[in-house]
């Protein structure tokens, strides 16, 4: 019992991981949850490999040190980047969003379909999503596509406005009626699923990875009997910089009431 009533750490770059946060705290209503968004150095995509393995490193020590039974990187660039390295440290269970949102995307894909990747440029130069899918849909087409502009303008709070539309066009529109689902490859992303959809039209299929990382999360925590039986959980919010800003846009964007977040600077 005192394993399962300890809480889930989760982090991302930012804001974005709490559509993952969102997602676990509707399926769990009983988790204490402790998020952590790295608000001073997002976005990660633009970072190099060996920066994004470094913050995530000293992230996950931080979370490991609030007693956590179980960690989700709610962030692709890490989890494509980091995640095998994480979990060599970590002493509990760590799910990353990646291998998720294949699963997700091979339930939705045709035989020998198309599959789209939107990411960040580091997710996307890491060919992650690509290697997954080649090895568990073999015949599936795949195409991936940096969207680089697309975590700014959601840290931004700009999701609704005109610049979020341009981008999308700008960088999708080659790939209408082309593709069969798109993995929403960020977990920044699901904030802009309204203006992608659109620009692809209803016959592509979209997969959030922030949903299938939060179904994942309940089917591992059950399987390894970590799930608190309480009904109601608590919520802890944690960023790198700018805690007013955040809990501003996590209420603007996510209807997400923060209350107090505090800093941690590395």
């Amino acid at each position: 019992m005192k394993n399962r009533e300890r809480p889930i750490g989760i982090f991302d770059s930012g804001l974005g991981g709490l559509t993952v946060f969102k997602e676990l705290r509707a399926l769990l209503p009983g988790e204490d949850l402790v998020y952590f968004g790295d608000t001073a150095r997002v976005p990660y995509g633009t970072k190099s490999p060996e920066a994004v393995l470094a913050f995530s490193k000293e992230i996950t020590a931080y979370l490991l040190e609030k007693k956590i039974k179980f960690l989700i990187v709610a962030c692709n660039t890490a989890s494509s980047l980091a995640l095998e390295e994480i979990r060599g440290l970590s002493p509990v269970p760590v799910l990353g969003v990646i291998e998720p949102g294949v699963e997700a995307a091979l339930k939705a894909v045709p035989a020998g379909g198309r599959v789209l990747v939107t990411g960040t440029s580091a997710t996307v130069n890491s060919r992650a999503y690509s290697r997954a899918l080649a090895a568990a849909g073999p015949g599936i087409k795949v195409a991936e596509k940096a969207c680089p502009l697309f975590v700014p303008l959601v840290e931004e709070g700009w999701c609704a406005r005109p610049a979020a539309a341009i981008a999308a066009r700008e960088y999708l529109a080659p790939f209408r009626g082309k593709a069969d689902v798109l993995i929403l490859g960020c977990t920044h992303y699901p904030l802009l699923k309204k203006v992608i959809a659109r620009v692809m039209g209803p016959r592509t299929r979209i997969v959030d990875s922030a949903l299938a990382a939060a179904r994942a999360a309940l089917a591992q925590l059950s399987g390894l009997g970590l799930l608190n039986p309480a009904r109601r959980g608590s919520s802890e919010f944690i960023v790198s910089d700018a805690p007013a800003r955040f809990s501003e846009l996590a209420y603007k964007l996510l209807r997400i009431r923060t209350g107090k977040v505090a800093v941690k600077r590395f």
